[in-house]
C-alpha cells in the first residue's frame, strides 16, 4: 500500500523582492533526504503535484518552488492549446538566472529542514530540467535529475562546475530538442563518472501523464525505474 504524505506550503524569503512559495510533501515516516522538484512551463499543478507525491511515497521530503512567483504568482495552465500558449508567455517573462537564484534559495532551506541529513537532489522536468542543470552549477545539490531539458545542450560549458551524479533523460523523437542536442550532451559526459544519459524512444514531456499530447506510457515508467534507482544509489530515502 502506498504511503500517505502530507502537503503545506513555506515561504522563502528573497530580501526586497519578497516571499517565494515553496510546496512541502512529507511523507508518513520522519524523512532523511529531500528533492527539490523544479516545475514545467505549466506551474506546480496537478501533474508536477502527482510527481511529487510519488516521491513522498518512496520516502522523500520534497519541495516544489514557484519558479513564476515574480510576476505571476502560482500560475497552474491546463495541458491544452490554450495552456501551452499561455504559459509559453509565462517562459517569456523568465529571468533566467534569477529564477536560478531562486531556486538555489529553495534547495538550501529545504536541506535545512529537521531530520535531511545531507543537501537536496535536484529534479526537474522541461523548463525545470534546465534549471535542475543550472542550479546543480551554481549550487551543491547531493544528485540532479533532469528531464528533457531543452536548454542543457546549450549550457554544456556549465559541466565542469557540476560535482554531483546526474541523469538525464531525453526522448529521440523529441521536436523541441534536436537529436544533435542529445549527442552534444552524450559527447560531453562522455568519461565522467556519475553523469549518465539515458534517451528514450520517445517524445518531449513524455513523463507528463495528464498531456495526452505529449505522455508516453511505456517511456516514462522505464525512465521512472532509472531514475528511482538513480536516487536509490546515490540519494537513498
Amino acid at each position: 500500500m502506498a504511503a500517505m504524505s502530507t502537503l503545506r506550503t513555506d515561504r522563502v524569503d528573497r530580501g526586497d523582492a519578497g516571499e517565494m512559495d515553496l510546496h512541502i510533501w512529507t511523507p508518513d515516516s520522519p524523512p532523511r533526504a529531500a528533492v527539490l522538484l523544479v516545475q514545467e512551463i505549466f506551474g506546480v499543478g496537478a501533474y508536477i503535484r502527482a510527481v511529487a507525491a510519488r516521491l513522498a511515497d518512496a520516502g522523500y521530503l520534497v519541495g516544489a518552488p514557484d519558479v513564476f512567483w515574480r510576476f505571476s504568482p502560482n500560475w497552474e495552465a491546463g495541458h491544452d492549446e490554450a495552456g501551452l500558449a499561455g504559459s509559453m508567455e509565462k517562459v517569456q517573462q523568465l529571468d533566467f538566472p534569477t529564477a536560478v537564484g531562486d531556486c538555489c534559495a529553495a534547495l538550501t532551506q529545504l536541506g535545512a529542514q529537521p531530520g535531511i541529513e545531507k543537501a537536496p537532489g535536484v529534479m526537474g522536468f522541461c523548463l525545470g530540467g534546465t534549471l535542475a542543470w543550472a542550479i546543480a552549477a551554481n549550487a551543491k545539490p547531493s544528485v540532479c535529475v533532469s528531464y528533457y531539458g531543452s536548454g542543457v545542450p546549450d549550457m554544456l560549458g556549465m559541466i565542469e562546475q557540476i560535482s554531483c551524479p546526474t541523469l538525464l533523460h531525453f526522448g529521440n523523437q523529441d521536436p523541441y530538442i534536436p537529436n544533435a542536442g542529445v549527442d552534444a550532451v552524450g559527447a560531453a559526459i562522455a568519461g565522467r563518472e556519475g553523469f549518465v544519459l539515458n534517451v528514450e524512444q520517445a517524445g518531449h514531456a513524455f513523463d507528463n501523464h495528464e498531456s495526452a499530447m505529449f505522455h508516453n506510457e511505456g517511456a516514462a515508467k522505464a525512465a521512472w525505474a532509472k531514475t528511482m534507482a538513480f536516487l536509490g544509489l546515490y540519494l537513498p530515502a
